[in-house]
């Protein structure tokens, strides 16, 4: 990895070290990592998940059965093809994905209240980059 790669990774560990939620949840690694998929994908189902965490079928099968059954998921009928599920997230998975990838917002608040205009600016002009080129990259 290039310095300037360490370099960004380091500031980006900084600050979700600082100003991630409290952890509330007991949920693994991989489950928050399902999570994401679901929300930041379409038409994800249970292949989907196998082939992005290069696990078996089966694994992804029984993690989507239980996280079904801690309410975080839902499955539905691809309206293009009913014999394919696709899952979505719940309202109760949204909030767990919120607190265990997310910034606390009030701690963020007050970062930004202490910014001027324009250092405000550069930050949410450098982050919107940095979001736009990671989903070009993907």
């Amino acid at each position: 990895m290039n310095d300037k790669a360490k370099l960004l990774n380091q500031y980006w560990t900084d600050i979700y070290f600082h100003l991630h939620y409290p952890h509330q949840d007991k949920i693994s690694h991989q489950v928050v990592r399902i999570l994401q998929l679901v929300d930041k994908k379409s038409d994800v189902g249970v292949n989907e998940i196998s082939l992005s965490l290069q696990i078996s079928h089966n694994t992804a099968s029984e993690h989507v059965k239980r996280m079904i059954g801690k309410g975080y998921l839902r499955k539905g009928r691809d309206p293009l093809d009913e014999r394919r599920v696709i899952l979505s997230l719940t309202e109760q998975g949204e909030k767990v994905l919120h607190r265990n990838t997310s910034l606390d917002e009030k701690k963020l608040a007050k970062i930004l209240e202490q910014l001027n205009g324009e250092e405000e600016k550069l930050v949410k002009e450098a982050l919107q980059l940095l979001s736009q080129r990671a989903k070009e990259c993907m």
